[in-house]
């Protein structure tokens, strides 16, 4: 059993760069839990998965979501499930920082 906070996931610095930083913790056999805090005003790369899911969940600040070729907005609380092979992306359009947390099964692959 792994307990965290929603704001401390724990785990290691995988990516970090002027548009976020993104941290994941491996736990159990093939899942990771992955936070991302996603400057203001900035982009996620955007990318998809071939045979793998994920959901994100949104804990600070709002933007939108992009999954293939639409835009919803997303806000605290709201969790949005990816299939496989969707093309993904957030987006903050707002003047302060976005977290969000993944779920994902496997390796990271982008």
């Amino acid at each position: 059993m792994q307990k965290v906070k929603m704001e401390n996931i724990g785990g290691e610095v995988v990516k970090e760069d002027d548009r976020y930083t993104v941290v994941d913790n491996r736990f159990g056999k093939t899942l990771v839990l992955s936070s991302t805090f996603l400057t203001a005003g900035k982009s996620t790369t955007g990318h998809s998965h071939a045979g793998q899911e994920e959901v994100y969940m949104f804990v600070m600040g709002q933007g939108q979501m992009e999954i293939d070729n639409e835009l919803f907005d997303v806000d605290e609380g709201d969790i949005v499930c990816v299939n496989e092979g969707e093309f993904h992306r957030v987006h903050n359009t707002t003047d302060v920082g976005m977290l969000f947390i993944c779920v994902f099964e496997g390796h990271r692959t982008h």
